[in-house]
């Protein structure tokens, strides 16, 4: 099995560091075609002039024919401007897309950029439905969000799968150990569906109980504008830095936003801290369901509900058996269903299934 990695992608970001490795170890040979083109941004789709001009230069390098031989194509995220070039660069071999998100879903309604009639929402909306309905098959990251994906694209859910994130395994390791101090940490950018807002009201319910915050983003305005004594703002801390951090924490935060989105997804930094082994509280949602077991795997809370939050931060802080318990639990169901090991075996199913089925239908796809 011989994979082209191909398009824009940013390289670093968890999604395709993961994905690649992950098909290595499952002995699949990955080869790229990169432009690079978002590197370096933390906060991604902010396309001024600038940024549509470099978007488009890398377009046309796209253009030069891949010079190696492959049996799909697989694109990165952000992908869903280079799948017309991946189409053709597919020449009738499986095309294969991993989207990570709906530009439309995040901008539009996490983020609230636009309004949902705008220009610009129907333009993303339709960027993501074709860049999907050019796809052999579309990889999600939950169940959840593949029906929403397959929704929005008006695709039949079978081309949309499912494989979980995972977390970057060279760097995200076991480790974690308790500690004398009990500190949550949160770390991400500040978008809404993180909660940011959820995880300072709770900070101001438990004020013996320390939390330290590493960010930047859409809603550090809230950070800015007076921080309880017991929150430590990190403007940013070094992606190889996290795992250390995470393994001397009491507890990792995960997501906490009511948003739509943030009910479909479970996000990079939970599968970091089940890797680490560190007791993950998170949101309860529909998504995080499909993975974990409230009071076995993580703690789950209702999104949004600042109270609810401090409870459980305060059961915690108070019973090191417990922060035990959902340590090992969680890197317990980490190794079994999320671990490299795991993913890498269904990548790599899911690959040999669309080259199969596009083998025996003997023509690529095209947008409908």
């Amino acid at each position: 099995m011989r994979v082209l990695y191909f398009g824009t992608y940013e390289r670093r970001y968890p999604r395709n560091a993961q994905v690649i490795s992950s098909l290595r170890r499952a002995g699949v040979e990955v080869f790229e075609h990169h432009v690079p083109v978002w590197e370096g941004s933390e906060h991604k789709f902010g396309l001024g002039p600038r940024a549509a001009l470099i978007l488009g230069a890398a377009q046309v390098r796209l253009l030069r024919r891949p010079q190696v031989d492959f049996d799909v194509l697989l694109v990165g995220y952000p992908g869903h401007f280079d799948m017309g070039r991946a189409r053709r660069a597919a020449r009738g071999r499986p095309l294969v897309f991993n989207p990570m998100l709906s530009l439309y879903d995040s901008i539009v309604h996490d983020r609230g950029r636009w309004s949902d009639r705008s220009p610009q929402a129907r333009l993303l909306r339709a960027i993501d439905r074709r860049s999907m309905r050019l796809a052999d098959l579309v990889i999600a990251d939950t169940e959840v969000h593949a029906e929403y994906f397959a929704a929005l694209a008006g695709i039949p859910r079978e081309r949309i799968a499912v494989c979980f994130l995972g977390a970057e395994e060279p760097l995200f390791s076991p480790g974690w150990e308790p500690r004398e101090e009990f500190r949550c940490l949160f770390y991400g950018k500040l978008i809404p569906l993180h909660g940011l807002d959820t995880i300072l009201a709770a900070a101001r319910l438990v004020p013996e109980i320390p939390f330290r915050i590493a960010g930047t983003g859409q809603l550090e305005s809230l950070l800015r504008s007076g921080l309880p004594a017991n929150v430590e703002w990190l403007r940013w801390v070094g992606h190889e830095q996290i795992p250390r951090e995470l393994r001397s924490t009491g507890c990792a935060l995960g997501i906490f936003g009511t948003t739509d989105k943030a009910a479909r997804v479970i996000p990079n930094k939970a599968f970091e801290a089940l890797a680490c082994g560190a007791p993950l509280v998170t949101a309860d949602t529909v998504a995080a369901r499909e993975l974990l077991v409230d009071g076995e795997s993580a703690i789950l809370v209702p999104p949004g509900d600042a109270a609810a939050l401090a409870d459980a931060l305060r059961r915690l802080a108070a019973d090191p058996a417990l922060r035990q318990r959902i340590a090992e639990g969680g890197l317990r169901v980490y190794r079994e269903r999320a671990s490299e090991d795991v993913l890498g075996a269904r990548w790599r199913a899911l690959l040999e299934q669309v080259r199969t089925s596009v083998r025996a239908a003997g023509a690529p796809r095209s947008p409908r």
